[in-house]
């Protein structure tokens, strides 16, 4: 018997929400929905230089006003910094020290979408040498020819490039703190998630979460990487394309409906001249599958 879907909202307290989070979590939410499965919520709120005081509570409050339901309390992650730490304490690991100017200065920029690859410089450093003052150390984890992490995605189909052509050794750790790629794969794999639907620009990290995944013996999940929303200019969603936070939306007066429906109907959920009130009048029309394949261009006309 097929075990029972569990999908997951994380949304991080790193300022608010805007439509491009929205998008996402709608999908997340309504295949959760749409397979009769549970959904998660958990703020990914360990310790970050972008976390802002009260964003959490912002979140929480912007995704029930847009219709937002979830299986079970909210969660957090920085109350799991036990759990954390133990599935580090079972991984190998050295310290790194360079600086991201370091990394950028051994090896060209990356291509987009991609992420820096670490060279193993720390890897290959002498023990005896005393650190650089002032500088706590990343924890990472060195790759072994068994380490592999390539995967077929649900949505965005096969990735035949491995964790160490894509990130090198990663980091695991800061100084104490578990990094993201860890805390969630655990938080994920103790919640019992069986499908992970997240946007596009993690596809990159995911081979190096699929690595921790088999050294640590836990599943891996499905992985359905969505195409993200972007500015008329082809880059993500940002200050210098508008406001599109949806505390900005609210205060201009508009329906969550209006949202949903543009949102439902950019990513073919929904025919082009539907509208919806809510979320689950989507559910009757929804294929993940119908989602376009190229990045959503965002223009506030598609309020209209």
């Amino acid at each position: 018997m097929a075990a029972r879907f569990v999908g997951r909202l994380a949304p991080s307290p790193t300022g608010a929400l805007h439509l491009g989070n929205v998008r996402t979590f709608m999908a997340a939410w309504l295949q959760a929905r749409a397979r009769g499965g549970r959904l998660l919520l958990r703020i990914e709120d360990l310790d970050h230089p972008k976390h802002k005081p009260g964003a959490d509570e912002a979140l929480l409050d912007d995704l029930r006003w847009l219709g937002f339901d979830w299986d079970g309390p909210a969660l957090r992650q920085s109350a799991r910094l036990g759990a954390h730490r133990a599935a580090l304490a079972r991984l190998p690991r050295y310290p790194c020290w360079c600086s991201r100017a370091d990394i950028q200065g051994a090896q060209s920029a990356p291509h987009p979408g991609e992420v820096l690859r670490y060279p193993g410089t720390c890897r290959r450093r002498d023990p005896a040498l005393p650190p650089p003052p002032g500088r706590v150390p990343a924890w990472r984890l060195p790759l072994g020819p068994g380490d592999d992490g390539r995967f077929t995605d649900a949505f965005a189909g096969e990735q035949t490039r491995t964790a160490d052509q894509l990130t090198g050794d990663f980091v695991i750790a800061r100084g104490e703190e578990p990094a993201y790629v860890l805390a969630s794969l655990v938080d994920d794999a103790d919640g019992g998630v069986t499908d992970v639907v997240r946007g596009d620009d993690i596809l990159p990290v995911t081979p190096a979460q699929n690595v921790l995944a088999d050294r640590l013996g836990l599943p891996r999940p499905t992985h359905w990487h969505l195409p993200l929303l972007v500015g008329p200019d082809g880059r993500r969603l940002a200050k210098r394309h508008g406001d599109t936070r949806v505390a900005a939306y609210r205060a201009a007066g508009l329906a969550p409906g209006r949202l949903l429906t543009a949102l439902a109907r950019a990513s073919r959920w929904i025919a082009p001249d539907a509208t919806v009130a809510a979320l689950r009048d989507i559910l009757p029309t929804f294929d993940i599958r119908l989602t376009p394949r190229e990045p959503l261009v965002w223009d506030d006309a598609r309020l209209s």
